[in-house]
């Protein structure tokens, strides 16, 4: 079928809640995407930071083969293979355990279960995390909240109230856009859920105040430590402290959104540890499983405890296939040092987009940067487009602000290219 067709058969047929770019992508090789007509692009998006290894990646392609194979998917009545591995995993992860995630990642790759038991066993003064596996990072976020309210009804302070942080984002539901305190995307689905107080991001003074007005009603503090959909915000190291010293002070919890930013993206396993805070729950997608659609929430387990069979569930979370894929992700992920390769390659792209013309700003952390262009660029989304017909991919997430969320094997290489498309562009 002709592009001409597809595009089409999509507008006749398909719910319009995207403007689309004119391309269709057909094929996908590393940091390569090819359209339609054969045509080659540098992928700088990563399907909005799903791809972490970019696309065809062997080990995640060999493990979706394998396990498509043998067993889909079952439902969470059953145990199932790898579930329990990604989750031990995870937990080291959570701690930022990253030579024990390592252990535990050889051992998975061997198939040695023993070695896989040890590895996986908690070291002395090491938390345990446990893990509900979901879809999507809305329906981690929900997951995670649901606890958050569960676990103060049950264990905390009985409070109901989340305080959130204006220009975040957390989802599409209902409920996860009653949490994202954005007018443009709240306004036209109101009444929205309540139980959600705003907040101005690093304004300690205002989250202060929000704490002495409400108190033990909080039972939680949600935020993403960088404020991905906003224009890649990161929160200062001191608020995030502030949030977890408040929070925990009235006998609430802390939840980090890591969507979009976890899962070694900014050069740490979750970006809430650049600010040497540990929180209590933690939501995840993207990069999870390579490219299949995944999430998890993850919680300390004194919190997770609250949850009891019946209060929450998923007939596709954790299916087969998504737990092999993303048991593939993440040991690639650890075992491949990603986590040193996304802070060094991320430091490198970070000064060579400041030298691109037009360029006032970069922001951002490891392989998840932004920058805001001047009056002189034009519309950020009509640098998007030019970009595009270059052979770049990027994103823009305002009218000055440009989103790069490139796949983890990225390299200096692909900066440079990055770097010379958007100069020619910009100039």
């Amino acid at each position: 079928m002709t592009f001409d067709q597809e595009r089409a058969l999509d507008s006749e047929f398909v719910m319009h809640t995207y403007g689309r770019s004119q391309v269709e992508f057909v094929e996908g090789s590393g940091m390569t995407l090819k359209d339609a007509e054969g045509r080659e692009y540098l992928d700088f998006l990563a399907g909005i930071g799903v791809c972490c290894l970019g696309h065809g990646h062997s080990a995640v392609v060999g493990a979706v083969e394998r396990q498509a194979t043998e067993l889909m998917h079952v439902s969470n009545y059953f145990y199932i293979e790898h579930r329990g591995e990604v989750a031990a995993l995870l937990s080291k992860l959570a701690n930022d355990d990253l030579a024990g995630a390592g252990v535990l990642a050889r051992a998975i790759a061997e198939g040695d279960a023993e070695a896989v038991r040890a590895a996986a066993a908690p070291q002395e003064g090491e938390q345990v995390w446990k893990t509900f596996f979901s879809n999507s990072g809305a329906e981690a976020n929900e997951c995670s909240m649901k606890l958050a309210r569960l676990y103060a009804k049950r264990c905390g302070n009985g409070g109901n109230t989340i305080v959130c942080l204006r220009g975040g984002f957390h989802g599409r539901t209902l409920e996860t856009l009653a949490a994202t305190m954005q007018n443009r995307l709240q306004d036209t689905f109101r009444p929205l859920p309540g139980g959600f107080v705003a907040c101005t991001p690093n304004d300690i003074d205002e989250l202060r105040e929000v704490f002495a007005q409400l108190g033990g009603e909080i039972c939680a503090v949600m935020l993403e430590p960088i404020q991905g959909e906003s224009g890649v915000h990161p929160l200062d190291a001191a608020f995030v402290q502030e949030a977890a010293r408040l929070v925990h002070e009235v006998g609430g919890v802390l939840i980090s959104d890591e969507v979009q930013a976890g899962v070694f993206r900014t050069g740490k396993p979750f970006a809430i540890q650049h600010a040497d805070v540990v929180p209590d729950i933690m939501s995840l997608a993207k990069g999870i499983a390579g490219g299949v659609p995944a999430g998890a929430c993850v919680a300390r387990a004194e919190v997770a405890d609250a949850f009891k069979p019946g209060d929450h569930g998923s007939t596709f979370g954790g299916s087969c296939l998504a737990v092999a894929a993303a048991e593939s992700a993440l040991c690639e992920l650890v075992n491949g040092g990603y986590a040193d390769k996304a802070a060094e390659v991320g430091a490198y792209m970070a000064e060579q987009l400041a030298k691109v013309p037009h360029v006032v700003e970069v922001r951002g952390a490891g392989l998840m940067l932004g920058c805001d262009l001047d009056e002189g660029a034009g519309d950020a989304h009509d640098v998007v487009s030019a970009a595009l017909e270059a052979g770049a991919v990027i994103n823009a997430t305002g009218a000055h602000t440009l989103r790069f969320l490139p796949p983890l094997i990225c390299t200096k290489e692909d900066v440079d290219e990055l770097a010379q498309i958007l100069t020619s562009v910009l100039s």
